[in-house]
């Protein structure tokens, strides 16, 4: 029985957690499977430093507390020996938490100062890397210096992978999936082909329908071009729609036409009343605001089907108090809300006739339905049959971003838009923003809809800037 104990403590490896692993992710100490978990008394520390205040980071400094509170309390051997966490993970973990129970004072190269907390941590992998041999000893961090200053000393040492939904950010679902030449000669078995309401379907059955999802898009080129998107699957046989142009001056949506394709599919997505939740990737210049806004407006003051439009996006630092800018939450919000301001003068623009009194009417109009919110005040609230967008998403972490999105009641539309290159937020990655975490779960759900756009359409000097700098 001691030898297969002894081969399993081998075989399992220790991770020591550092202090920023428990503040971006608090249930992180049930995410290492079989694996043990060590924190030191400078991870305490730093979390009892970091526990005061209304932030992000402080929340879950507390939770994390709170977590291992309940951990130690269910254990009634004490913490020597190390708490066994399966019964309190309730099985999502099944190795051994252990806390510094004793003083370590392992011997650090001189250029690095005792009296800094990583360097302490750094100190106590060094001790548990000497005392137990084989066994490997690792140091989870999110800090890149810690790491790096780890290896130097010889130690292993890797970031916290659990949060990330992708390792690479191009293995994103795009929304969008381009048919082979032989496609139609492959699936042309038992397909069926029939026309209702101004629109084309097709119902199809066989290898590549079967890996197509729901609401996705698919194009071909070539002598008769094709748009469409998948909206029934069953198994194997995916039924095809072709898709309003609204690349046609006859279609415009508050007078804006889509320029390319991914733009088409993106207000085919907006003008949808089935589609409840939408995610819109692009880089700078796509798009994504303009078209947003576009559809917003023809939705809530044409055909009614909203009653206003609700605009929020990411005031980075997040969450911070925005009680220093004078006025009320709207007028704190403008600074943050040019980019509203610029795509509101374009549409308008396109207002119509009415010379320059009628425009000043429109605008006020358009000004009444839309209002501008923080996200710090979001909490608690329902929206019903509102048209809610998310700007700047990428800067949401996947928490705040469900926070958000279960805001929705009934008849609400929620679009979210983002660049995940341009993430502000320090501990967020590409892999690990919120952004990127509803684009992969929602995925094939037959109420939400996903396009990354490609071409930017802001200017020529825009482009050329985005390709060469």
């Amino acid at each position: 029985m001691a030898t297969r104990r002894a081969s399993k403590t081998e075989k399992t490896k220790l991770f020591v957690l550092d202090t920023n692993v428990l503040m971006h992710d608090p249930t992180s100490l049930y995410r290492f499977e079989e694996h043990d978990i060590y924190v030191p008394i400078m991870t305490l520390e730093e979390l009892d430093n970091n526990k005061k205040g209304m932030s992000e980071v402080a929340r879950n400094a507390r939770q994390a507390s709170r977590m291992m509170d309940d951990i130690v309390s269910a254990s009634p051997d004490g913490i020597d020996s190390g708490i066994d966490l399966g019964e309190v993970s309730r099985g999502l973990a099944t190795g051994r938490l252990f806390l510094q129970a004793e003083a370590i004072s392992a011997h650090l190269p001189d250029g690095l100062p005792t009296g800094r907390g990583d360097n302490q941590i750094l100190a106590v992998v060094l001790h548990l890397h000497k005392k137990f041999g084989k066994r490997p000893v690792i140091l989870v961090s999110k800090d890149i210096n810690m790491r790096i200053k780890a290896r130097a000393l010889g130690l292993e040492a890797q970031d916290y992978f659990n949060d990330k939904v992708l390792e690479d950010s191009d293995l994103l679902y795009t929304g969008v999936t381009q048919l082979d030449a032989d496609f139609w000669e492959a699936h042309a078995k038992d397909m069926e082909s029939w026309k209702q309401d101004g629109h084309t379907y097709y119902r199809l059955t066989g290898p590549g329908a079967s890996e197509l999802l729901i609401n996705e898009f698919v194009f071909q080129d070539g002598e008769q071009p094709l748009q469409a998107w998948v909206t029934e699957k069953d198994g194997r046989t995916v039924t095809l729609e072709s898709l309003t142009d609204y690349s046609h001056q006859k279609n415009n949506v508050w007078g804006i036409t889509a320029r390319n394709r991914e733009q088409n599919f993106a207000l085919n997505l907006l003008m949808s009343p089935d589609i409840d939740f939408i995610t819109l990737l692009g880089q700078a210049g796509t798009g994504k605001t303009l078209l947003t806004l576009a559809a917003s407006l023809t939705q809530v003051l044409e055909t009614k089907r909203y009653s206003e439009i609700i605009m929020t996006r990411v005031t980075v630092p997040v969450g911070e108090d925005i009680g220093f800018l004078p006025g009320t939450e709207e007028e704190k919000m403008a600074p943050w809300m040019g980019a509203l301001e610029d795509n509101l003068d374009v549409l308008n623009g396109n207002a119509g006739e009415g010379g320059e009194w009628g425009r000043a009417a429109t605008r006020d109009l358009i000004r009444s339905r839309i209002k501008v919110k923080s996200l710090n005040f979001m909490r608690g609230r329902t929206f019903i049959n509102k048209f809610l967008i998310i700007d700047e998403a990428q800067n949401l972490t996947p928490k705040q971003m469900k926070t958000l999105i279960t805001r929705a009641g009934p008849g609400t539309k929620v679009v979210c838009l983002g660049n995940i290159a341009q993430i502000d937020t320090p501990y967020l990655t590409e892999g690990s923003s919120g952004l990127t975490y509803v684009v992969d779960r929602f995925k094939g759900w037959v109420h939400s809809g996903h396009i990354t756009l490609q071409r930017g359409e802001r200017s020529r000097l825009a482009d050329y800037a985005a390709e060469v700098l």
